[in-house]
């Protein structure tokens, strides 16, 4: 399933894969697409005692910022899911100003919520 947000050079674009147990997702956008962090997510019990949460490693490359979004992307699907989620991000564009760099952020936002709530809605099957 493909969710995507955003036109020209702020659109970002997420792919997700699910599987028996637990899903894949990659989130790329701007001009050059490319590997710049990978998360996995892993569900537990909220340390409140109350609903879901999940673990996170983060593996960003060097000298790039894809982490933020990845983890946050990672961390929403997980709980919406309650099993493993491993995001890969690269989004990438030149001379990016301030407000580019928010609203790519809100489309990696908008992308990642309507994954989740197709999770929700498909009763978590299998795609």
């Amino acid at each position: 399933m493909t969710f995507t947000c955003g036109e020209g050079r702020l659109r970002v674009r997420l792919e997700v894969i699910r599987h028996e147990e637990g899903l894949t997702a990659v989130l790329t956008g701007g001009e050059k697409t490319h590997v710049g962090a990978v998360v996995l997510a892993l569900p537990r019990t909220s340390l409140k005692g109350e609903g879901a949460s999940c673990d996170c490693a983060v593996v960003p490359v060097p000298g790039h910022k894809d982490d933020v979004v990845a983890k946050v992307t990672a961390q929403a699907l997980c709980t919406a899911l309650g099993e493993p989620v491993c995001v890969s991000a690269g989004i990438h564009i030149d001379h990016a100003s301030a407000e580019e760099i928010r609203e790519l952020s809100e489309n990696c936002a908008q992308v990642t919520r309507r994954a989740s709530e197709y999770i929700n809605e498909s009763g978590k099957e299998n795609q």
